[in-house]
């Protein structure tokens, strides 16, 4: 959810220290993310924990990032309502700096119950099958060693038809949502909207990705207890995203607006569906990999409909100075293409 944020925390840390300098903030964007992960590397630990009530701590965690979602969509608003002054924009950032920081409150508390010598161990709800002797190895209560045997390693799910169905549906899904987030600007420049709106549609873009992102992993789970498989919430988020694009196809004023919402929330719902659903195919020993392996899925399908649909198609029909193109025609048959 916090990654579906990211593009929406950014454009905040521009406004506050990088406006009117986008060299500046390319620079930050190329160095920082790598100097973050290393420096954090050696923070990384893995704690023998016995305790499984951990629902109060999830439930907060997933608050926070609801509040932040609702602080972002509140000041990119006002922000294209109002012009902010640079004090404005600093407080604004410092806001956001500190709830941000805030999980690191939850953190803190989570460790401290685990060295509570009053903890005890629970029972998790809903599976009286289930024991929970404690073990000071920290070893996964719920697994055997015959579980690690199922678990497949990259090439052997390569050679399954399964892999290459959740490829191709990710290709598409993840593809084509990458595609739209791509060409949204321009797009909106082709049907008439106005730069302040261009730049409204390219912010919210991070909440509709981060809803989409937080819900499907959510809802998916609620119904998954239901006897509802997670690869069922797949076909459901792709067959909404093929409204979304048939939406933005159509032209319609304030289609985009629409779309966007329908596309963002979709596409945001496979980050949190594939590798769950990876996991639950291929199993956990080598799931890092394997999911890694499918998310290459995204820039392949965003190459495919960005570079050879959206912009072939485009240059087709662009005319006039800097072969620019206005009108329902520049996008219509790409979004067509898409939805199909």
């Amino acid at each position: 959810g916090f990654l579906g944020l990211s593009g929406a925390i950014l454009i905040q840390v521009y406004n506050a220290l990088c406006q009117g300098d986008p060299t500046t903030f390319i620079l930050i964007l190329a160095i920082v993310p790598t100097l973050v992960s290393l420096t954090l590397m050696p923070c990384v630990k893995i704690y023998k924990t016995t305790t499984f009530d951990d629902k109060n701590h999830l439930n907060a965690f997933s608050a926070i990032a609801l509040i932040v979602a609702a602080y972002l969509m509140l000041a990119i608003i006002l922000e294209n309502i109002f012009s902010f002054p640079v004090w404005g924009r600093t407080i604004t950032f410092i806001i956001l700096l500190v709830l941000l920081a805030s999980p690191a409150g939850i953190a803190a508390k989570a460790l401290k119950e685990e060295k509570d010598p009053l903890e005890r161990y629970h029972q998790i709800p809903g599976e009286p099958d289930q024991t929970t002797v404690g073990s000071s190895s920290g070893v996964d209560l719920f697994r055997d060693d015959e579980d690690d045997e199922k678990d497949m390693n990259l090439f052997q799910a390569m050679v399954t038809v399964n892999f290459w169905l959740l490829f191709i549906a990710m290709i598409c899904g993840m593809g084509s949502g990458l595609a739209t987030i791509n060409n949204i600007s321009q797009i909106g420049e082709s049907l008439g909207y106005t730069t302040m709106e261009r730049s409204s549609l390219v912010a919210l873009w991070s909440i509709w990705n981060f809803l989409g992102r937080f819900g499907g992993g959510f809802i998916s789970d609620i119904f998954l207890h239901k006897g509802w498989a997670r690869p069922l919430f797949i076909v459901i988020t792709l067959a909404t995203l093929t409204f979304g694009h048939l939406i933005v196809a159509s032209g319609f004023p304030g289609n985009l607006y629409i779309g966007s919402i329908v596309v963002g929330i979709c596409y945001g719902s496979q980050w949190s569906l594939m590798p769950a659903i990876t996991s639950e195919i291929f199993g956990v020993r080598h799931m890092g990999t394997i999911f890694n392996a499918v998310a290459i899925a995204s820039p392949v399908g965003s190459y495919v409909f960005s570079v050879r649909i959206i912009g072939y198609l485009y240059d087709k029909v662009a005319e006039g100075e800097g072969n620019s193109c206005y009108g329902t025609k520049c996008f219509m048959l790409s979004f067509i293409i898409m939805a199909s």
